[in-house]
C-alpha cells in the first residue's frame, strides 16, 4: 500500500471513529433526557435512523420513535412512501429473529410429512383456538414440511394438565392431533411421568412468545397467528 492509500485510510478511519463517538454521546444524552421524561421504562436500546432525522427506541420487542432532544414521542409504523415497505415491521422481525438450530429440539413433538425438507416450529396452547384452526386447516394441507411442536401453556389453567397428558400419551403426535382435530382427550398420565412444560413456557418467555400460534421458521423469522395456505407457502418460498 503506498503512502497517499494509507493516509486515506487512516483519515477515514479517525472520520468514522470520531462519527461513532459523536453518535455514542448523542445517544447517552438521548437515553438520560428519555430516562427523566418516560420514568421507569426499561430501554433497550436507541440507536439514529436513517430517515427523517428520528432515533429508535427499542423496548423489548416493542420500536418507538423520538427527536433528537428526547422531547417528542412516535408511537406507529414507519413506511418507506417509495418502495411501500414497512420499515418498522422490518426492525421488529429482524429483532424478533432466534437461532432455530438452538431451539431444544427434544422438548417438541416431531412430526415429518412428505420430504420434510421444509422446517418449522409452532408453540401451541392445547386450548388455542386459533391453533387448532391453523392445523385443521392450513397445516393439514401442506406437505414436505418437518413440524416441530411446543406445548406452550398460557391460556387456562387445564392446559399445562391436557400437554402433560398428551406427552405422557404411547402415540404423543397421535394424542396431539385426536385433540387438536378431533376433541378427543387423551387419557391421564400415570403416575411418575413428567413432561417439559416449565421448560417449554421458560423457553417461550425467553424469546418473547405473548400469544399463539407462534410460528417459527429455519432462517429465525416468526409469524405470530394462525396464517392461511398461502401465506405460510409465500413465507416458505422466501427462505433460502
Amino acid at each position: 500500500m503506498n503512502m497517499s492509500k494509507l493516509a486515506m485510510v487512516v483519515a477515514t478511519t479517525m472520520l468514522m471513529s470520531c462519527a461513532d463517538a459523536q453518535n455514542a454521546k448523542e445517544e447517552a444524552q438521548l437515553r438520560k433526557a428519555l430516562a427523566e421524561r418516560l420514568g421507569d421504562v426499561k430501554i433497550d436500546s436507541i440507536k439514529k435512523t436513517p430517515y427523517a432525522d428520528l432515533y429508535e427506541i427499542r423496548v423489548g420487542s416493542d420500536i418507538r420513535y423520538t427527536d433528537k432532544t428526547g422531547s417528542y414521542l412516535m408511537v406507529g409504523h414507519i413506511f418507506d412512501l417509495k418502495t411501500s415497505q414497512d420499515l418498522t415491521q422490518a426492525r421488529i422481525d429482524d429483532i424478533n429473529k432466534i437461532n432455530f438450530d438452538e431451539l431444544p429440539k427434544e422438548l417438541a413433538l416431531k412430526t415429518v410429512k412428505g420430504n420434510g425438507k421444509r422446517v418449522m416450529a409452532i408453540f401451541e396452547d392445547p386450548n388455542c383456538g386459533y391453533c387448532k384452526r391453523f392445523r385443521q386447516t392450513t397445516l393439514a394441507n401442506i406437505d414436505n414440511v418437518t413440524v416441530y411442536t411446543y406445548m406452550y401453556n398460557i391460556l387456562s389453567p387445564d392446559s399445562f394438565t391436557k400437554s402433560q397428558n398428551i406427552w405422557c400419551a404411547a402415540d404423543r403426535n397421535k394424542a396431539w392431533d385426536d385433540w387438536m382435530l378431533a376433541g378427543k382427550a387423551a387419557p391421564t398420565a400415570p403416575n411418575g411421568c413428567t413432561s417439559p412444560n416449565d421448560k417449554v413456557l421458560a423457553l417461550g418467555q425467553k424469546i418473547n412468545i405473548n400469544g399463539t400460534p407462534a410460528i417459527f421458521f429455519a432462517d429465525g423469522s416468526r409469524i405470530a397467528g394462525a396464517v392461511d395456505q398461502r401465506t405460510l407457502e409465500a413465507k416458505f418460498a422466501t427462505i433460502k
